[in-house]
């Protein structure tokens, strides 16, 4: 299955010095009676390539369960912004407006195996959402997995599930409070029971069945250390098979690196069974090694497809022995090609050559392929044959997002879903044969589309560069070119792409008048690999001149008023949205930095970090260092100039991005002359970095996010938009 969308610097300052050790102040007499928790500060210093960098706050580091300091710090913080936030009008109007958005009926698109179809229903307002099974397409619906069950406060997530190819098995994984770790479990589908498979320590993994349905291949690490589960590094990744009615002790090592600890490796299988397909990385960078394994019955022995890490291979489907890889390999914006499981070393056979759009994903679906090209954020599908002659552009419903399309060789039936930024996802069915779509779901909706306009610009960065944005807002602003507050949201990295897709949570910030913008900066992957390059390592600066400009554009051309911008990003975004605070302190009225990475001198010693050397750049090079030095969030803190208000948001099992990053941050705001403003921080407890969050809790942090930035945009809210 894939996704198709529609859609050198050292500040002037010393910042490491100035930073951290800037004008600390008694914030209490600066915030309007706000007090902070006193976070206590360490004598800490390092040389870092001859230049002196404090770090008082590292003891903030320690993971909460175990540091009763930590853990108590924590608990101030949280008690200081309940209190703070509850006081702020149009808090409650928000989180019922939410609720009311997402109280209807919300598919997920359908996967079939040995004529059964599965798919996830939630019927609103469920925390998580349930697994429904038919048999056959018009069968009735059954329940077969429901983790509202699991957890009394929601927090136990069905994470990656996968049927075998018969149908009759069903290999799914449970999420704990939002981690990224898993447990692995199996379910027999006609009688609904689970099995005593109990697969532990998986994590970024896939669920890879055989072709005889008798197992599974799945991607784990050694157990961690006491008191390390949600901190240390993720490294010596091995790929297992797993045998039905086998305890975990006695599953098969695969393939494994020991020489090369830092590689990961994830398998796929292809959709006849014959072939395993084991793909190895070491970072987020889409460049990977490729072996395949042939699954005839006898030992599985890896041999070498594609040396690397050099290039990316995604597999999209195989005929026979013949496989089907979208690469960039002598492509920036990738091409279709072959390569035969059998003869390694024959090299790559181009079926479909580079365009001037993105070659984004792909699938073979029956007898065809379904290709997605993205332009400016905008996408189309397209069919064609197996040696790559166009058939037809694939019927979508307009402007938005369309995911799904999994299938197999020699069935021409498959589904997606479609979304748009004010349209919930619509499930459809699709024949590549016939070339025709039926509804298979449609979501009942609780306002109408029709009020709302998006409209696409183009704006230029600092050094010129025309940047793409999208602007939702309702068509009677912009019928009478009123400036609202707004929104502007961005993320500038990992060559992720921004495309449309439907939020309950922004509509509700949309239906009281504010204006919401999305920002394509450069560091995704809206244009190919120059794009993604124009904003990564050494050239990380432009992504904060790109969202920088997007905010001096939007008020300069009447959109929002010079008191009314808001910034939001989550994750890489969240950095995004520290680092242009420090930058442009005076361009924002508030800003929402959410589970962020902000301390880019040690992001790569805990869990996942160490896959972003790839973007970042790594703080143990003399090269790269000064780089991240320049522009990291806990060290650029200078006092002496008025923030915008700032709520920093994470949750206590975050183990992508660990919450450390937040803390810190947060602390040494809190600490730093910047203003009367508030500068918070609000902590989720038994969440993660965002997957598997239960509806209540995602209700509750955005009620409190957009109320808070409400009040700083100066954006009513009433408790029936009008």
């Amino acid at each position: 299955m894939f996704r198709l969308t529609l859609l050198p610097l050292l500040l002037a300052a010393t910042p490491a010095l100035a930073g951290p050790n800037a004008a600390v102040i008694d914030a209490g007499a600066r915030d309007s009676g706000l007090r902070y928790p006193v976070a206590r500060r360490l004598d800490l210093v390092e040389d870092h390539f001859g230049l002196k960098v404090a770090d008082p706050y590292r003891w903030l580091e320690n993971d909460l369960r175990g540091d009763p300091a930590v853990r108590d710090w924590v608990a101030q913080e949280n008690a200081l912004t309940r209190r703070y936030i509850d006081g702020l009008p149009g808090r409650d109007a928000l989180k019922a407006r939410m609720q009311a958005l997402l109280s209807h009926g919300r598919y997920t698109v359908p996967r079939k195996a040995g004529g059964r179809y599965f798919y996830g229903y939630n019927k609103g307002l469920q925390n998580q959402t349930p697994l429904y099974v038919r048999d056959g397409l018009t069968g009735a619906q059954r329940l077969l997995l429901d983790p509202n069950d699991w957890a009394k406060d929601g927090a136990s997530a069905l994470a990656e599930w996968a049927p075998s190819p018969d149908g009759r098995y069903l290999a799914y994984a449970m999420q704990e409070a939002g981690s990224d770790w898993r447990t692995l479990r199996v379910l027999d589908v006609a009688s609904g029971g689970t099995l005593n498979e109990r697969v532990e320590w998986v994590k970024f993994s896939q669920i890879a069945w055989d072709g005889r349905g008798e197992g599974f291949f799945y991607s784990r690490y050694a157990p961690p250390a006491d008191g390390e589960t949600f901190r240390s590094a993720n490294e010596g990744q091995q790929l297992f098979y797993h045998r039905i009615g086998v305890d975990q002790t006695q599953d098969q090592l695969v393939y494994a690196t020991p020489d090369r600890p830092k590689l990961s490796h994830q398998a796929q299988v292809t959709s006849d069974g014959r072939w395993l397909i084991i793909n190895s990385f070491e970072g987020i960078d889409p460049r990977r090694e490729v072996h395949v394994a042939a699954l005839d019955g006898g030992p599985v022995e890896p041999r070498l497809l594609v040396k690397g890490p050099t290039h990316d291979w995604r597999l999209i489907g195989s005929r026979g022995a013949t496989l089907y890889f979208i690469t960039n390999k002598a492509a920036a914006r990738s091409r279709l090609v072959t390569l035969d499981a059998t003869r390694p070393r024959r090299g790559a056979r181009e079926v479909v050559a580079e365009r001037a759009e993105m070659l984004a994903g792909g699938s073979l679906v029956g007898n065809r392929l379904i290709l997605a090209y993205v332009s400016e954020a905008e996408t189309i599908a397209e069919l064609v044959e197996l040696d790559g002659r166009k058939v037809a552009d694939v019927p979508l419903p307009g402007m938005g997002t369309a995911a799904g399309f999994g299938g197999r060789d020699g069935d021409p039936e498959t589904f997606f879903s479609f979304s748009g930024f004010v349209t919930p996802s619509t499930i459809y069915r699709f024949d590549t044969a016939t070339m025709q779509s039926s509804l298979f779901a449609q979501p009942e909706l609780p306002f109408n589309p029709d009020d709302f306009g998006i409209e696409q610009r183009l704006y230029p960065s600092k050094d010129g560069t025309p940047i793409p944005i999208t602007i939702i807002r309702k068509k009677a602003l912009a019928d009478r070119a009123v400036a609202a507050p707004t929104i502007l949201y961005g993320y500038g990295g990992f060559n992720i792409s921004l495309t449309p897709g439907y939020s309950a949570t922004r509509l509700a910030w949309l239906e009281q008048g504010g204006v919401y913008a999305v920002a394509n900066l450069r560091g995704g992957g809206e244009f190919g690999k120059a794009w993604h390059e124009a904003g990564r390592g050494a050239n990380k600066q432009n992504v904060f001149d790109d969202f920088i400009a997007a905010g001096e554009w939007l008020k300069s051309n009447g959109y929002t008023p010079q008191d009314g911008l808001a910034i939001e990003g989550r994750s890489n975004g969240g950095l995004l949205v520290g680092a242009v605070v420090n930058q442009r302190p005076d361009l924002f009225a508030a800003a929402l930095p959410a589970v962020g990475v902000m301390d880019m001198l040690r992001f790569d010693r805990f869990t996942a970090g160490r896959y972003w050397v790839d973007d970042y750049g790594s703080p143990s090079r003399a090269k790269d260092f000064p780089l991240l030095y320049g522009y990291s969030p806990y060290h650029n803190i200078l006092g002496g100039q008025d923030y915008p208000a700032i709520l920093v948001t994470t949750a206590d099992t975050d183990d992508r991005v660990v919450p450390a990053h937040s803390f810190k941050y947060a602390a040494a705001l809190q600490a730093a002359a910047v203003g009367d403003r508030p500068r918070l921080l609000r902590v989720d407890n038994r969440a993660g970095h965002g997957a598997g969050k239960p509806i209540d809790k995602l209700i509750d942090e955005y009620a409190d996010s957009y109320a808070f930035l409400a009040h700083f945009t100066g954006l009513t809210i009433r408790r029936k938009p009008e």
